[in-house]
C-alpha cells in the first residue's frame, strides 16, 4: 500500500490507545508502520532494478519487520535515556510499552501490503516465496477514507490542526478529481467523487456536534472494524472473481486443447466488482477483465500470449543471464517474453513483461525490460542462401 494509508493507520492505532502506553507510542507507531520501506533507500546505491531486487524483501518479512519493530522503540528509549541525564531529571518513555506498540504498529505493514496483488515474501531470508492477497489495490481511497477520518476527528483539536487537516483533505480532493479526469483511471469517475465528497460532508458535521468528545478513541477502533469488515467483503467478491475466471479459463483452454497452470484473479481501482484476471497455460497466458455485475451474461474478451517457442529458446535463454531479466523474473508472478526480430543478423531485442502490469514493449517501467542480445549463429544467413 502506499505510503500515505500505512502513516494514517499509525496514526490511528496510536489513537486507539496504544499511545497510553507510554510517552512518544504516537511518533514509534507511525514510524513503525512505515519502516518496512526503507528498503527503497537501496536505490542510492544501485538503480531501479536495485529497488525491485530488494522492496518488499527482508524489511517486509516476519523475521524484518519484528527486528525493525524492535530498533525503533530502542532508539527513543536511549534518547530519552541521554536527555534524562542531560537534564537531570527522571526517564518519561516506557520501553515495554513502545516496544507493544512498535510491535502492533509494524505488523499492519505486511499484512496491509498482503493485501493486493503486489505481494510480499514473508518468509526471507529463508524462502524468496511471494504471497499474494488480491483483495485491494495497491492504492485504495476507502483506507484514506476511513483512517483519515478517524485520525481527523481525534487529532484536530487546534486551530493549526485543522488547518493542516483541510489542506491534506483538499489535496487528496484534487488527486480523486485528477484520477477521474485520467482516461481510464476510474470505472465511474463521478460516482467515485460523489462518495468521496459525501464522506467529507459527514465528516465535517461529525466534527462540529463534538462526536470525537463523545466516544474518543473508540472512534479509532471502529475505523479498524470497518477494514476489517470491509476486507471480508472483498474476500468474497474475489472469490466469486476467481469462480468466474476459472469458468471462462476453462473454455479458453478446452478450445485450444491447452491445460491451466495458474490464474489470479486482481482488484482494480475504486471498483469491487472489477477484477483483472491472468491465466497460465502450458501454452500461452491470457488475459482478461472481469465485471462481476454482469456475471456470465457477457463472455469477456481475452488477450492472448503465446508462449515462446523452441526456435527462440537459445536467444531468451540468452537475455536471461542479463541482471536486470534475473531481478525482474524474480520478481514477475505473470512473465512473459517476446523476441522481436526471430531472424535478426546480428542484433535483437528480447523484452520480458509481467502480465500483471503490462505488456511486453509497453514503455520504461519496473514491470517491464527490453534485454539486448547477439543472434545465435543459426541465424545468419548469406544472401544467396548458404
Amino acid at each position: 500500500m502506499d505510503n500515505l494509508a500505512h502513516t494514517l493507520v499509525g496514526l490511528t492505532a496510536s489513537k486507539a490507545g496504544l499511545e497510553k502506553l507510554s510517552p512518544a507510542a504516537t511518533p514509534v507507531c507511525i514510524l513503525a508502520a512505515n519502516a518496512p520501506d526503507l528498503d527503497v533507500l537501496t536505490g542510492f546505491f544501485g538503480d531501479r532494478w536495485t529497488v525491485l531486487h530488494y522492496h518488499r524483501g527482508l524489511t517486509h518479512s516476519i523475521a524484518g519487520t519484528l527486528a525493525l519493530a524492535l530498533i525503533i522503540p530502542s532508539f527513543f528509549y536511549l534518547g530519552d535515556l541521554l536527555i534524562a541525564r542531560v537534564r537531570a531529571r527522571p526517564r518519561r518513555v516506557r520501553l515495554r510499552g513502545l516496544l507493544l506498540a512498535s510491535m502492533i504498529a509494524s505488523a499492519t505493514h505486511p499484512l496491509m501490503d498482503w493485501t493486493n496483488n503486489y505481494g510480499v515474501r514473508l518468509w526471507l531470508p529463508w524462502s524468496n516465496k511471494w504471497f499474494y492477497g488480491d483483495l485491494e489495490f495497491i492504492v485504495d481511497p476507502f483506507l484514506w477514507l476511513v483512517f483519515g477520518a478517524a485520525a481527523f476527528l481525534l487529532t484536530s483539536k487546534s486551530n493549526w490542526q485543522l488547518a493542516l487537516w483541510s489542506a491534506f483533505a483538499a489535496i487528496l480532493t484534487f488527486v480523486v478529481v485528477y484520477a477521474g479526469a485520467m482516461r481510464g483511471a476510474l470505472d465511474y469517475p463521478r460516482i467515485a467523487l460523489a462518495i468521496w465528497l459525501g464522506a467529507l460532508i459527514v465528516l465535517v458535521i461529525s466534527r462540529a456536534r463534538g462526536i470525537e468528545r463523545r466516544f474518543g478513541g473508540k472512534i479509532a477502533v471502529l475505523a479498524f472494524a470497518l477494514v476489517a469488515v470491509y476486507w471480508g467483503c472483498l474476500a468474497l467478491l474475489h472469490q466469486r472473481a476467481l469462480d468466474l475466471a476459472r469458468n471462462n479459463a476453462t473454455v479458453f483452454a478446452a478450445t485450444r486443447g491447452e491445460k491451466i497452470i495458474k490464474l489470479a484473479a486482481m482488484p482494480m481501482l475504486a471498483n469491487p466488482v472489477h477484477w483483472q484476471c491472468v491465466v497460465e497455460t502450458d501454452v500461452a497466458v491470457y488475459r482478461f477483465d472481469l465485471f462481476l455485475d454482469s456475471g456470465l451474461k457477457n463472455a469477456p474478451r481475452a488477450v492472448r500470449f503465446e508462449k515462446p517457442d523452441e526456435t527462440t529458446a537459445e536467444t531468451i535463454a540468452a537475455a536471461t543471464r542479463d541482471r536486470r531479466a534475473q531481478i525482474f523474473l524474480g520478481f514477475a508472478r505473470f512473465p512473459i517474453e517476446r523476441v522481436v526480430d526471430r531472424d535478426c543478423v546480428s542484433q535483437t531485442l528480447v523484452q520480458f513483461a509481467d502480465l500483471r502490469y503490462t505488456e511486453p514493449g509497453r514503455g520504461r517501467s519496473n514491470f517491464s525490460v527490453e534485454v539486448p542480445v547477439d543472434c545465435p549463429r543459426n541465424a545468419v544467413t548469406t544472401t544467396d542462401g548458404r
